[in-house]
């Protein structure tokens, strides 16, 4: 009798894995470092990939530094050969009809042992040597007689091998109870989906049959990923929409008065969000709105409106913003079009301490102030409000869902309006936002130009100088951006060098100023007045002023190094220009000049439109580098791509909104309604 196979019958998905056979306790530490502590775990490890040996090409074709699959039998083993202390070689020749290769082998003996002469293998891995020479080191093999040709790929940790891991699911998957296996989806969805079940889905994500199988379970996987995360998405909606205690009345005088007295003509797009504001703080349900628009497209205008018919209601506006330097320039501009209206304006941060915070926490919580502007301050436990009846978010996805969380519990379910200048696909929006109705300014002010867009190299930075010289005689202002603040080991321009370095440059007559996040609030503040106040010609930054800087004198930014942002970011840096009537220019410099990079740069050139450029950004990094995994709120999905599986996302948006309607309290899918409150739990806790 397998004594270790007999030890893992009759296993559940909350079994431990050391009750697994096979799996003794340093094997169970190298586990738990990979997240793996119970059988379920296990399971749902899937592979990051797959090796597929069904189709090996001939040793002689195989191109050199290519990752490839060839096919040969083992005609010599050659004695262990001891390089240095620590370090002894093996190698196999492999040998096919049409050349002979070498295998590599660093310490692994065992592995060495294992090949059997005049045997045929299978072997995938890089092909290093020239012409006359061609080795592998250290490849992944099978016998060549082996049933399944397609292999999965694990991420693995030290001391866990991909073997071990194979082994132990083999033995898990025998051994583990039918419950595990349980079917949440319903048939008839499943059959209208051409779905396969989920047993046959986690079998065959591990052991495929066939390259058939394998995409068939990957679909599966991420088709219920998606439909629990639709479903979470549903409920956090529905949650959201209990009676609030502050239903406004209809200030629509006082809204007309407001939109006249603005120095612009409002957008058309800019009317319609109002509107909708306005009927949503009419609401007996709380206001759950999300106002989506590219850069400059006038989100605070619409914001300003509403907190002007929540104080002619007699409510307080709180607005958080995710950086002292945004909060700052809200609480001025909010200031400047709210005091005629009668609205006093405050502004909260970490850098109000002592005696002044005490002062200004008593006069908010007093009624003394209408309209709070702050950073994550708004939500300590000193800050209370007399009658908050609107909260404001600005770039909502630097936060997580529980922090808009705590700044609503310090009201009775106020209205929510989040606001966001990352501009994505409106499918993608309703999922990471799904919890919030979709507002889009999709339409510039009247007067803003186009900004003009270049690419180019170091080469040419000494005539961008020129240029931008020209600007500042002219009586403009220029941005220059860099990734850092001081040399580093890569080298990357320094923001501190730089201002060494322009002093010997064509504009070393100009003031330059200097801004980073490692300066305190009140340099921070010193820097941008002196800039606002034209005293600095050229501010030298980091990405500090992606958002919340407003100068519209300056008509300039060069990004040093700028293959190294996210297309998305370099959007957010561009848009800190452009904010006039005079002609404004983005410079990009690139320190790299690899294909990718001039691609990505290329498209920064071609396009303005925020979305588009968006649509790239998360096809090169995916949505949890696009939006930062902790900040979002997003729970983590194992198979799921969300910005690369456009087609099960609408699939499954559809499946969600048939299984809701027949099943409002989802009570005829239980399992279902169980996994999307775990996921949400999960996320959470992530955000946190």
């Amino acid at each position: 009798m397998d004594l270790k196979r007999d030890k893992s019958r009759a296993l559940s998905k909350d079994s431990l894995i050391s009750e697994l056979g096979g799996v003794g306790s340093k094997r169970a530490e190298l586990y738990a470092k990979i997240g793996i502590n119970t059988i379920g775990n296990l399971l749902e490890y899937y592979p990051r990939s797959y090796i597929d040996c069904s189709l090996p090409v001939p040793i002689q074709t195989a191109e050199v530094n290519s990752h490839c699959v060839v096919k040969g039998i083992v005609t010599r083993k050659i004695p262990a050969a001891r390089i240095r202390q620590g370090l002894t070689l093996y190698k196999v020749i492999v040998q096919d009809e049409s050349e002979a290769m070498t295998v590599v082998l660093y310490n692994n003996q065992y592995v060495f042992d294992a090949f059997l002469s005049g045997e045929e293998y299978i072997f995938y891995g890089k092909m290093n040597g020239g012409f006359t020479r061609k080795e592998m080191n250290s490849p992944f093999f099978i016998r060549a007689d082996e049933p399944k040709k397609i292999r999965p790929v694990y991420r693995l940790t030290e001391g866990l091998t991909s073997n071990m891991l194979i082994s132990n699911l083999s033995v898990s998957l025998g051994a583990v109870e039918s419950g595990f296996f349980s079917e949440p989806l319903p048939e008839a969805l499943r059959s209208y989906y051409k779905l396969p079940t989920r047993e046959y889905a986690i079998r065959n994500v591990h052991f495929p049959e066939d390259g058939e199988a394998s995409k068939l379970a990957l679909r599966r996987l991420a088709f219920d990923e998606l439909l629990i995360l639709q479903i979470g998405m549903a409920m956090l909606k529905n949650r959201s929409r209990q009676l609030t205690s502050y239903q406004m009345q209809s200030k629509n005088k006082a809204l007309e008065k407001f939109c006249s007295s603005l120095p612009f003509d409002l957008t058309n797009a800019q009317k319609q969000a109002i509107a909708e504001v306005s009927a949503d703080l009419q609401s007996q349900e709380p206001m759950n709105r999300l106002l989506q628009g590219d850069v400059g497209s006038g989100k605070t205008v619409v914001a300003a409106a509403a907190a002007v018919m929540a104080k002619e209601n007699g409510y307080q506006t709180a607005l958080m913003a995710p950086t002292e330097i945004l909060a700052r320039q809200h609480d001025k501009t909010l200031a400047e079009l709210l005091t005629p209206f009668g609205a006093r304006v405050c502004c909260v941060t970490g850098a109000v301490k002592g005696k002044a915070r005490l002062t200004l926490n008593e006069k908010i919580q007093n009624g003394e102030y209408d309209v709070i502007v702050g950073t994550h301050a708004l939500i300590s436990g000193s800050t209370e409000f007399s009658n908050l009846g609107l909260v404001i978010m600005d770039e909502q996805h630097r936060f997580g869902v529980n922090q808009r969380a705590a700044l609503s519990e310090k009201g009775g379910s106020p209205h929510k309006l989040v606001m966001s200048a990352t501009p994505i696909p409106r499918t993608l929006a309703l999922i990471i936002y799904g919890d919030l109705d979709l507002t889009v300014l999709n339409e510039l002010p009247k007067g803003r130009q186009a900004i003009e867009t270049h690419a180019i190299t170091a080469k040419l930075r000494d005539r961008t100088y020129s240029f931008i010289k020209k600007q500042l005689d002219a009586g403009r202002q220029a941005y220059i951006i860099c990734p850092v603040i001081e040399e580093n080991e890569n080298e990357l321009t320094s923001a501190k060098a730089y201002i060494e370095r322009l002093k010997k440059s064509a504009l070393g007559e100009y003031n330059a100023g200097l801004l980073h996040g490692k300066m305190s609030a009140s340099e921070k503040d010193r820097v941008m007045n002196d800039f606002k106040e034209k005293k600095l010609d050229l501010l030298v930054a980091t990405t500090v002023v992606e958002v919340g800087v407003d100068v519209p004198n300056a008509t300039v930014i060069l990004i040093e190094n700028a293959d190294r942002f996210g297309l998305s970011q370099l959007h957010q840096l561009r848009g800190r220009v452009g904010r006039s009537e005079h002609k404004s220019y983005c410079i990009l410099i690139a320190g790299s000049v690899t294909e990718s990079a001039k691609e990505r740069l290329r498209i920064m050139t071609q396009t303005s439109d925020g979305f588009k450029i968006s649509e790239y950004d998360l096809k090169l990094r995916g949505a949890g580098d696009f939006f930062g995994e902790r900040q979002h709120g997003l729970p983590s999905l194992k198979v799921a791509d969300i910005a690369a599986d456009r087609v099960i996302l609408a699939e499954t948006a559809q499946a969600a909104k048939k299984l809701i309607k027949n099943s409002p309290d989802l009570s005829l899918y239980p399992e279902l309604k169980r996994l999307a409150e775990e996921m949400f739990d999960k996320g959470k806790a992530g955000a946190d």
